[in-house]
């Protein structure tokens, strides 16, 4: 198969600076993990080709992950930019941290007002930290169920529910998508 017969869709992390939205890219792509913190500087892009299943089908996707600064200035700095043309998102909080969930809201905001009613899927990031988890299972399923979305409890630092996460995504813009 070559790079023309793939499906190539934009996929756009939001989340707010320090959740570990570059981390779980890094986890995904290199398979790696580094506990050190560097803020994303702008935006960065890193491609993979997924596989995916739709309706039975096994269908190759070239998703171009987007990854974006956290920090909140830039969300409506970079929004039109970084959301335009986006197929889907993952949107990321950190488990022990309870502010990054109620964030997700206004992210989403900014990534539908720019891009539409795109697929979205959630992660509750740093699922290995169980003895500082302040967000439930149940509040990011809740939250994810609102937009009608699939919701994981990923950890970057063991892969847990990463691979998972991503082929969701791939699935449901290619259901959007055809």
């Amino acid at each position: 198969m070559n790079e023309d017969d793939l499906m190539k869709v934009k996929v756009c992390f939001i989340g707010d600076a320090g959740v570990g939205k570059t981390s779980l890219i890094k986890r995904f792509v290199l398979d790696v993990f580094d506990d050190r913190y560097i803020a994303t500087i702008g935006t960065k892009v890193t491609k993979k080709i997924v596989e995916v299943d739709s309706g039975g089908e096994s269908v190759k996707v070239m998703m171009l992950i987007w990854d974006i600064m956290g920090q909140k200035g830039f969300r409506e700095l970079l929004r039109e930019a970084y959301f335009f043309g986006a197929h889907g998102a993952i949107a990321v909080c950190d488990l022990t941290n309870k502010e990054t969930l109620e964030e997700l809201r206004s992210w989403i905001k900014a990534l539908t007002d720019v891009a539409g009613d795109v697929p979205l899927v959630f992660a509750g990031n740093k699922a290995d930290l169980e003895n500082e988890s302040v967000v439930k299972e149940a509040e990011l399923q809740e939250l994810a169920e609102k937009y009608e979305a699939e919701a994981f409890m990923t950890s970057a630092k063991t892969g847990q529910n990463v691979e998972n996460m991503f082929r969701a995504l791939g699935s449901a813009m290619h259901a959007k998508m055809g």
